[in-house]
């Protein structure tokens, strides 16, 4: 499939590829660390121990063969992880990705082919200066540095983490499979300009910090900056993403671009077993105060389309888009979710889990079953408006939950779907070219959303998310 691939942590795709793949040459991970040890004590906390028994044990029963012993699963995946992962520290908003080491910056330049960017920072409610470094200016440097690459054969850049497809904005409709123009915005407003609202955000910092400001203050004032400047996106991972999208398209000349667009990622439906999450994702959040009795209302449009996908589908889409568009001196633009092919509504996700956590309650500390309420109160709009508008100043908890509001109303009150032609041809493309297309399924058709979210989000939720 290909020789060498540069990818940054993604611990579904590490494991696929590793499963499927055994003649990968090597994966250079490009870790957050200050050095090699370091990012070697994070490949071994985060990645290898997310490869373990469930991993194996699951792949080996599918298969018919006797399972093996967990420490003889632990050393297998021990064993790929250390023969085929070269661990590399540095991170994607720095020049060269903050390589330090020349002698393995060389050795990547010379031997890596496929170049994957898969960082992020995906708080909806981050200090501005963070996501223009990392979402913004952060694709920027992992072109530059596949530029570099003799061998490259694609570059794919992954709108990933949460609500990738979002960066349409809040349009009605069909939303096409399009790239954004440099400086374009959703509002209609002129003058958006990525460098001025760098230097604006490094301004601003530098004043408070010159003021004496305390670290909460800063924190304050930089998220609300953000907020203020968004020119017609609904938060700043979305706007920031946008502007990494323009500057890679802008910057790409001859280098094989492949842009995908996932809308909400959830829990893997099969692979490498059903229901492993990375960590809270998204709208899950939602269900973890929903089930622990912490959140009785939100507001939602019931007849909403809440585009879900399962990650491991992500993972699939990325892989056959990484074959197919191989040496392709073209720029394509795929969108990964389900609200064209197999739509579901808010309305159903709020009855699925008044269900699911009616009939199976989380259990406090104290040894209790959480009783839940009827579910997510769902409002309309302009009720959450004069609501927000009139009693904000009522106390702190109607604050924070008007800024979950704020935050998340633009995708629960959401009027469009996602047009996905460029992701059906692709499936087709696998279909036709893969004698086990199996193994890269990424049709959402085939996912029945009670049963999915029952017997697998859900429940893998509350195994691997509640504390």
């Amino acid at each position: 499939m290909f020789d060498v691939t540069l990818l940054l942590f993604d611990g579904v795709f590490v494991e696929k590829i590793l499963r499927i793949q055994p003649n990968v040459k090597k994966l250079f991970l490009l870790l957050r660390a200050a050095d090699t040890k370091s990012a070697t004590q994070r490949l071994n906390n985060e990645v290898h121990v997310k490869i373990t028994a469930s991993t194996y044990s699951t792949a080996d029963h599918r298969k018919g063969a006797v399972q093996s012993s967990e420490r003889e699963i632990r050393c297998k995946s021990k064993f790929l992880i250390s023969e085929k992962v070269t661990p590399v520290a540095g991170g994607i908003s720095c020049e060269d990705l903050g390589v330090k080491d020349s002698t393995l910056r060389e050795e990547m330049w010379r031997e890596v082919d496929i170049v994957l960017n898969l960082a992020a920072t995906t708080n909806l409610d981050e200090r501005y200066e963070v996501p223009l470094a990392i979402n913004a200016l952060g694709p920027k440097h992992v072109l530059s540095f596949a530029k570099k690459c003799a061998k490259l054969k694609t570059f794919l850049h992954i709108n990933n983490g949460l609500f990738s497809a979002y960066v349409s904005g809040e349009r009605a409709g069909v939303i096409l499979e399009n790239s954004f123009n440099m400086g374009e915005s959703l509002n209609g407003t002129s003058g958006l300009d990525i460098d001025a609202e760098i230097k604006l955000a490094d301004q601003k910092l530098n004043e408070l910090r010159a003021e004496g400001a305390t670290e909460a203050e800063i924190t304050s004032a930089m998220k609300d900056l953000g907020i203020k400047t968004i020119y017609g996106w609904k938060n700043t991972y979305v706007f920031t993403k946008s502007m990494g999208e323009m500057l890679v398209g802008q910057l790409k000349e001859n280098v094989p671009l492949v842009i995908l667009r996932p809308s909400i990622i959830t829990s893997t439906y099969k692979e490498p077993f059903p229901g492993w999450v990375e960590g809270i994702r998204t709208i899950d959040s939602l269900a973890v105060g929903y089930g622990k009795g912490k959140l009785t209302c939100f507001a939602g449009d019931p007849n909403s389309i809440i585009d879900l996908i399962p990650a491991d589908m992500v993972v699939n889409a990325i892989i056959v888009a990484m074959v197919t568009n191989a040496n392709q001196p073209s720029e394509i633009i795929y969108h990964v979710g389900s609200s064209v092919r197999n739509p579901e509504s808010f309305s159903s996700i709020q009855d699925i889990g008044q269900r699911y956590f009616t009939e199976k309650p989380w259990i406090n500390k104290d040894g209790t079953p959480v009783k839940v309420g009827k579910g997510l109160q769902v409002v309309n709009s302009a009720f959450c408006q004069y609501f927000q508008g009139t009693y904000i100043e009522m106390n702190r908890k109607i604050k924070f939950v008007m800024r979950l509001v704020d935050l998340y109303k633009s995708y629960l009150f959401f009027k469009g779907v996602f047009d996905d032609m460029n992701t059906e041809k692709l499936q087709m493309a696998a279909r036709e070219s893969c004698a086990e297309s199996d193994l890269f399924y990424f049709d959402p058709k085939c996912i029945v959303w009670e049963d999915y979210s029952l017997n697998i989000h859900l429940p893998g939720i509350v195994k691997y998310v509640f504390k």
